[in-house]
């Protein structure tokens, strides 16, 4: 995936969710925050932040925050509705070998309790593939990245839409997407949501498959480049 230029500043305050104040050689500019999480780690004041200009002239906020730079040579991609597409780039690119062999892919299917699937893959002969993609910014020391970063009671319905999907003879896949270099391994976030890891680890039970993959970032491109461990303890 590769970016238009971007715009390079530093931070000065994320606040009402989906607003960010960023300090520019041109001046103060407002951006639109694409992600609804806490963005644990990712929003410190002075930061060095990039942001990619709106597609549509007219609208309000000129530009959105693309990626934060959250220590030395560590570039994070916070733009959630790019993980929906990253994934789907590699799964056409080959890259994920569990899901290949599906000629039919379709974004954002209704399915489960009223809500959409990330990715459809369907084959003749096959089962129904039902993809969710999760994107995964938070991280501590030694390369473990940990989903959620704050509470998800969404989350965790996704994951029992999935199991419901297997049971009735489905594959289900839920996919991490870290969008971050310095990460060898996503857990879940037991101290921030434990609904959420108990709710996975019923999903693994019930047969959902988890995988993870790994970006290399700059602030010219993002791809899905690793296969990252999931640890489940």
């Amino acid at each position: 995936m590769l970016f238009p230029p971007l715009l390079e500043g530093r931070l000065v305050r994320r606040y009402q969710r989906f607003l960010a104040d960023v300090e520019t050689a041109g001046g103060l500019v407002t951006a639109h925050c694409p992600n609804t999480g806490s963005m644990l780690g990712c929003k410190d004041a002075g930061m060095r932040v990039w942001l990619s200009p709106a597609a549509n002239p007219a609208r309000k906020l000129a530009w959105t925050w693309e990626l934060v730079e959250t220590a030395p040579g560590v570039i994070v991609g916070v733009h959630t509705g790019r993980s929906n597409a990253l994934v789907r780039e590699a799964i056409e690119a080959g890259a994920v070998p569990e899901l290949t062999g599906y000629p039919t892919l379709r974004p954002e299917r209704k399915y489960g309790e009223g809500s959409r699937i990330d990715l459809l893959l369907q084959a003749p002969g096959r089962p129904d593939c039902y993809v969710e993609v999760k994107n995964v910014t938070a991280a501590v020391e030694g390369g473990v990245g940990y989903f959620p970063d704050a509470v998800t009671a969404r989350g965790a319905k996704h994951l029992r839409e999935l199991a419901a999907m297997v049971a009735a003879g489905h594959r289900a896949v839920l996919v991490f997407c870290v969008q971050r270099g310095d990460v060898a391994e996503v857990r879940p976030a037991d101290r921030i949501d434990p609904a959420y890891g108990r709710a996975l680890r019923d999903a693994l039970a019930a047969g959902v498959e988890v995988l993870a993959l790994g970006a290399t970032v700059t602030p010219q491109a993002i791809a899905l480049t690793r296969r990252l461990a999931v640890t489940v303890p």
